[in-house]
């Protein structure tokens, strides 16, 4: 079945070579019904739709005494997802960036580093699993088979039905994790400006004065654990990605190649998250996706949108060609050098939804890797609840990336500051981005109300946030569909609640912009979680 998509050019040449590039000039609105299903490589990748919604209210209180904000990451912790009947549950962390802040008006906190913490349940209406049953002819071998396989107690669980219903997701907080340097030091939020301070050898973003002074500038925005308990944490202004032992403490950090790093046109660091450096990653566009392979041998690690030295002039919708790296930690926690480099292309869109030019990247928020070669990515527009401008929602959506074609920068010139990928205003000839196709398209009016969400302001229901951020994939643990996953989708509201708290100070708004979690349920054939039961 195609996926539709209203308003979107999707084939334009890149190069010398036919490449799939996303123009998004209308609100690009899921209609064709579910399930949905893409095609890749030979395999069939379905969405069937929102099978669980649920919030947690804006002004909760953290473990630190703030206002908890989240989720600009998520991840179940490994070991700890389980199913009973209809009901699963598990343990989800989160990172939270960077504290609240308003960089217009230079106001930031000395917001320690950390992670939250929640026991996670999600509920599934009652509608079925005797879909997995009743697939097969009543009375047959086959159908006898599937219930032998089902665990003693085994509850209905949500069938593919369009017409069902929508499950509950519960986040309750429980504690977390303060983040700490190598000397034990706790990270903060505030602004580094031009401030930078060494340890191991490494140059690092640190307020030279005033709040936050002596720390390191921490804006965390993707997470990943790994087998050991420990985890890995993408930050944004330094586009480093930091390894922390199971307590929370510095162990490594890996630097990207020079091409990545925001420099000044001396070649200097510039960490500052208020105006974009000379080259390197952008300003407040760092490490924003970062997932390990489901073998954990290779981290992968992707850019928000494009360096400087590969955006366009004259506007946001020149900054579609970001770059994913590849790192082998297979043997190695922290490699100095990727073993691959490739370039992705972001979909544009017309901001106002008129049908006119593309004037903005859908920047990317989170990814999920499938395999050695492709992964999810989400990427989103600026607009929806706690967005500023009313501007209409035109795309929130999950692509499907498969860098298996792709030229491979590793190694090569292009990691170099001075290289850039393009060739004036499109992509260098010797240079193939990755493929790419939608696959979960969030606006789906019909999904969204079943859990109470809309599109639109007044419409009798919330609508649906500006800033999907987090992403995570977990089984669904069904003998019947052994390639059943949910997606774990949750928002980063920015802290934005009428009462709110930061660092013993009022930082109150106008609205609340509660936490969400949206849950898809999705077939990914061959994928295989490391989230599961231990055995």
């Amino acid at each position: 079945m195609r996926v539709h998509l209203a308003g979107l050019i999707a084939t334009c040449l890149i190069g010398s070579v036919a490449a799939q590039s996303l123009e998004v000039r209308k609100p690009d609105i899921a209609t064709a019904p579910l399930p949905r299903s893409i095609e890749d490589g030979g395999v069939t990748y379905v969405d069937q739709g929102l099978v669980a919604a649920g919030s947690l209210p804006a002004g909760t209180v953290d473990f630190l005494g703030d206002t908890l904000g989240s989720f600009s990451s998520l991840q179940i912790e490994p070991g700890t997802w389980r199913r009973e009947g209809d009901r699963y549950t598990g343990v989800v962390w989160t990172l939270p960036d960077r504290g609240r802040n308003d960089p217009e008006h230079a106001l930031f906190y000395d917001y320690r580093g950390r992670m939250h913490r929640f026991r996670i349940t999600v509920a599934l209406p009652r509608s079925g699993f005797a879909d997995a049953v009743g697939s097969h002819p009543s009375g047959s071998k086959a159908a006898r088979d599937a219930e032998a396989s089902l665990p003693k107690g085994w509850e209905p669980i949500v069938s593919a039905n369009p017409a069902r219903s929508v499950g509950t997701v519960t986040v309750m907080p429980y504690g977390g994790k303060t983040l700490k340097d190598f000397n034990g030091k706790p990270f903060t939020g505030a602004e580094p400006a031009k401030g930078i301070l060494t340890e191991h050898g490494i140059v690092l973003p640190a307020p030279a004065k005033g709040i936050g002074a002596g720390k390191i500038s921490l804006d965390a925005e993707s997470l990943q654990f790994t087998r050991d308990g420990g985890f890995y944490v993408g930050d944004e202004y330094a586009a480093n990605v930091y390894r922390f032992d199971r307590s929370g403490k510095l162990t490594g950090i890996i630097v990207p190649p020079r091409a990545i790093r925001p420099l000044d046109k001396d070649g200097k660091p510039d960490f500052t998250s208020l105006k974009p450096p000379a080259t390197g990653r952008r300003n407040n566009q760092g490490v924003e996706g970062m997932a390990l392979s489901p073998d954990g041998t290779r981290l992968f690690v992707a850019l928000q949108s494009a360096l400087v030295q590969d955006s366009l002039p004259g506007g946001a919708s020149g900054r579609t060609l970001t770059r994913v790296l590849v790192y082998d930690v297979s043997h190695d926690d922290t490699p100095s050098t990727p073993i691959g480099h490739y370039v992705v292309e972001l979909p544009s869109y017309t901001a106002s939804g008129d049908g006119g030019t593309p004037d903005k990247t859908a920047a990317q928020s989170e990814i999920r890797v499938l395999d050695d070669h492709r992964f999810l990515m989400l990427a989103r527009d600026g607009a929806g609840w706690g967005a500023e401008g009313g501007k209409p929602i035109v795309f929130k959506q999950v692509i499907l990336v498969d860098i298996d074609g792709a030229t491979n920068l590793a190694g090569t010139p292009y990691e170099n500051a001075t290289r850039s990928v393009l060739d004036g205003k499109r992509l260098r000839d010797d240079i193939h981005a990755a493929s790419s196709k939608p696959f979960v398209n969030l606006l789906d009016p019909d999904d969204l109300a079943r859990a109470g969400l809309g599109l639109t302001v007044g419409e009798g229901r919330a609508q649906i946030s500006e800033k999907w951020e987090a992403m995570d994939l977990v089984p669904a643990l069904d003998p019947a569909h052994p390639d059943d996953v949910f997606l774990l989708v949750g928002n980063d509201n920015d802290f934005i609640a009428k009462h709110c708290v930061m660092d013993g100070q009022r930082c109150d708004s106008p609205i609340d912009n509660d936490n969400r979690v949206l849950v898809y349920r999705l077939t990914l054939p061959g994928f295989r979680s490391t989230t599961a039961p231990n055995h």
